[in-house]
């Protein structure tokens, strides 16, 4: 590392993969994880709206670069005053979300378009606090993670959507290219991007499988959306002058995972630490769930959520790891570059 390495700020993008409590300041979601057993693991066993038993990928990233934890939510942030609180950057991912506004629209949560207005919001504040020269400065290094994608999928599912499944993922391109060029627009030039896993092998899918497992339908969409992605934004970086990114292959990461479980030393790959039923799948994570003692030996921590131990193993990969899991660099070269 760098004798001269400064934390970068950071700014979070998503649904619950990577959302710290910006849910449990929506009135209107019941999408949302602030009771036990939620946060058990998390320090004084606090429920923080997180969706897992302690930290998840959003705060062992941040961690990485040098923070405490992920940044704060912004709807949090705004309560407590923003301007005093934004320099070390600000979460805006929101459970339920996806990249097209539709996704979750009938949930209340918080879509990209609108996370992304938040970010101009927080951009506005930093002006005036620092000056538009020195704010731009602060953001162009800055690091903007997105998490998003996986409810897009789960949604076209859900509705028994009938439009073809190339056009579909197409329309999801589109989203994703429209939302990084208003960042980009907006002054954000490296970006830490997180591909959809294979959605197709969380528990709450394992159960429409007889057998138990995957539902293969939907991981083949998580195998087009990622290399959709892929050359999405090798595109993107063509074309707008100074971008950099990182795209981690959260298919594979996760695949690898399922397929050695013992090298990571977990012993269930296939039911959630947390929940009811078949695979402990078929009801979600409450005070009145199942909930599994040995939680460093699951993958999932409820129906469609790694633990906080498998969200550690996947920022380590995405922080280190070689071109097999995230490519054209890995986030820990996109932070020194």
């Amino acid at each position: 590392m760098k004798s001269n390495y400064t934390t970068p700020v950071i700014f979070i993008f998503g649904d619950s993969t990577a959302d710290v409590g910006t849910n449990t300041f929506l009135p209107k979601t019941k999408i949302r994880a602030n009771f036990p057993y939620n946060g058990i693991d998390f320090p004084n066993s606090r429920p923080t709206g997180r969706f897992s038993n302690g930290f998840n990928s959003a705060d062992f990233l941040s961690k990485l670069m040098g923070h405490k934890r992920s940044p704060q939510p912004y709807l949090f942030l705004l309560k407590v005053g923003l301007r005093k609180k934004m320099f070390r950057g600000v979460n805006f991912a929101s459970g339920g979300s996806g990249l097209l506004d539709v996704t979750g629209e009938h949930l209340n949560v918080v879509p990209m378009s609108k996370q992304i207005k938040q970010f101009e919001t927080v951009l506005k504040n930093l002006m005036v606090v620092k000056g538009r020269r020195a704010a731009k400065k602060i953001i162009k290094k800055s690091v903007f993670a997105i998490s998003v994608g996986s409810n897009d999928i789960f949604g076209y599912f859900e509705d028994q959507s009938t439009v073809d499944p190339t056009v579909f993922i197409h329309s999801l391109m589109k989203a994703y290219e429209c939302h990084i060029e208003s960042l980009y627009n907006l002054g954000a030039r490296k970006f830490g991007i997180i591909g959809v896993p294979p959605i197709g092998c969380c528990p709450s899918q394992r159960i429409h499988n007889t057998t138990g497992g995957c539902f293969e339908i939907e991981n083949t969409f998580a195998r087009a959306f990622r290399s959709s992605l892929d050359v999405l934004l090798n595109k993107l970086s063509c074309k707008l002058t100074g971008m950099k990114y990182s795209l981690g292959n959260s298919y594979e990461m996760t695949m690898n995972v399922i397929n050695h479980p013992q090298l990571f030393n977990l012993t269930y790959v296939d039911r959630a630490c947390c929940g009811k039923g078949w695979l402990n799948a078929e009801k979600s994570c409450t005070p009145k769930a199942n909930l599994c003692s040995n939680r460093n030996n699951y993958l999932f921590w409820d129906l469609f959520h790694p633990t906080q131990y498998a969200s550690k193993l996947a920022a380590i990969t995405l922080y280190n790891g070689g071109p097999q899991f995230v490519t054209p660099i890995n986030f820990a070269q996109l932070v020194a570059n």
